[in-house]
């Protein structure tokens, strides 16, 4: 079977971290298509689920933010600077039991500051699972070298 083609990326944006953090990894949030006017992503169903068998509420929301925290850096705005998620509102609308869902991610409202995302979740038929907003503040990034820690100095 031949690999997944590499997301597109708007041409003149520098290139994204290899991956989209951590957690997106470990809950299986892969991006298919990258651009400033749209970020799509999927994630499986299995191995995110609730006790009841479903899809689990803060596994969609999750990936909402992971998709419009990566939509949020793509933005002209975003040049030397990092997204970070400020609000997020999340309305679950059908479970999702198995397969794969799918995140589509398209902005609001973007300045030179702050930016809203419009994120649909869908289930492999199509069918609404989960809508969200999400509003990134964009702020300076970090001098080289100054960056938090991804571990306390204690090891925690």
């Amino acid at each position: 079977m031949p690999a997944d083609p590499p997301p597109r990326l708007a041409p003149d944006r520098p290139p994204l971290p290899p991956s989209p953090g951590e957690l997106a990894e470990r809950l299986g949030i892969q991006i298919v298509e990258l651009s400033a006017e749209r970020v799509v992503a999927t994630m499986p169903v299995a191995g995110n689920r609730q006790p009841y068998g479903l899809l689990h509420g803060g596994a969609s929301v999750a990936l909402a933010e992971t998709v419009g925290s990566v939509a949020a850096v793509c933005l002209p705005a975003a040049r030397g600077r990092v997204a970070v998620g400020i609000e997020i509102s999340a309305t679950h609308h059908r479970a999702a039991t198995d397969g794969l869902v799918t995140a589509v991610c398209v902005p609001i409202s973007t300045g030179r500051t702050l930016a809203t995302f419009d994120i649909r979740i869908t289930d492999e038929a199509g069918r609404p699972v989960c809508t969200s907003r999400l509003t990134c503040l964009l702020r300076d990034a970090p001098p080289a070298g100054k960056a938090a820690p991804a571990v306390a100095p204690d090891g925690r």
